[in-house]
């Protein structure tokens, strides 16, 4: 498997002085992603939880509905010059009759978009077979200002690098909030699609009843996922763009960001925050 965080000698300086240290930095690796053996995508991502990522990434892109359309999922790497087994090709062999569409994306993705690659705004935003405005969804403004912390409590490789971003999926079906899942990654969008195929693998879609915790800000493409995923509520430490919000409106689903410092401001939805 590829490292999730490599070491570097730094040198430190400030109005006192300098000194030389190691300090630890976040892993960045390409992973290109095939179907049936045929390149689809490449797109730059944290090492670790491939396979929730790629189910994710499929499911994002309409290749796929279920979990089950994927019959397997091997890494094709080969072995490095170096001898170690190379870890960034991953195949995944779709269902009999399952074909994938036409290629709409470009090659490459980077580390900070989801959808960079696609061809046409048409095809952008993607009809989701679930409906997050009917979700009855609700939370106290004090319990959704928690989950930021709750979630940074689990950030294993941002307490180690301070360089990664993160997305939790907070379970809202007792009552309370209670922590699902956080999974950590380079690219916002990959944090996010590692939820999805996490969910995707275990049958648990839709996301009913949950809160889409963000650790930036919120984009378009991170609505788009949390609608495909038939999420309610987003909430973010930083600010949503205005093309997230005007989707969160049509999708009914509740945008809320800046959420710390003891407030939140709640854009679309507002009447699941109590």
């Amino acid at each position: 498997m590829g490292r999730t965080t490599h070491k570097r000698a730094v040198v430190q300086m400030s109005a006192t002085g300098s000194r030389r240290l190691i300090d630890w930095v976040i892993g960045e690796e390409p992973l290109e992603i095939q179907l049936g053996g045929e390149p689809y995508a490449v797109t730059m991502r944290t090492p670790g939880h491939d396979f929730e990522l790629v189910n994710g990434f499929l499911f994002s892109e309409g290749i796929i509905s279920h979990g089950d359309q994927v019959r397997r999922l091997s890494y094709r790497g080969g072995v490095a010059a170096d001898g170690t087994r190379d870890y960034n090709v991953l195949d995944a062999t779709l269902t009999d009759g399952l074909a994938p569409p036409p290629r709409t994306r470009n090659v490459y993705t980077s580390s900070s978009c989801g959808v960079c690659g696609t061809s046409s705004m048409e095809s952008v935003e993607r009809a989701s077979v679930y409906d997050p405005s009917l979700d009855t969804a609700s939370v106290a403004a004090a319990d959704l200002l928690k989950l930021g912390e709750q979630a940074l409590q689990q950030q294993r490789l941002f307490a180690k690098t301070g360089g990664v971003h993160a997305a939790a999926i907070f379970s809202l079906s007792g009552g309370q909030p209670e922590l699902v899942s956080v999974r950590e990654d380079v690219g916002r969008h990959n944090a996010v699609d590692k939820l999805v195929g996490r969910a995707l693998q275990r049958a648990e879609l839709p996301l009913a009843q949950t809160v889409l915790q963000l650790s930036g800000r919120v984009s378009f493409e991170l609505v788009q996922k949390a609608h495909l995923a038939g999420i309610p509520i987003v909430s973010a430490v930083g600010a949503p763009s205005a093309l997230a919000l005007d989707l969160a409106e049509r999708a009914g689903i509740t945008v809320a960001g800046f959420a710390r410092d003891g407030r939140v401001n709640v854009y679309t939805r507002p009447e699941r925050i109590s």
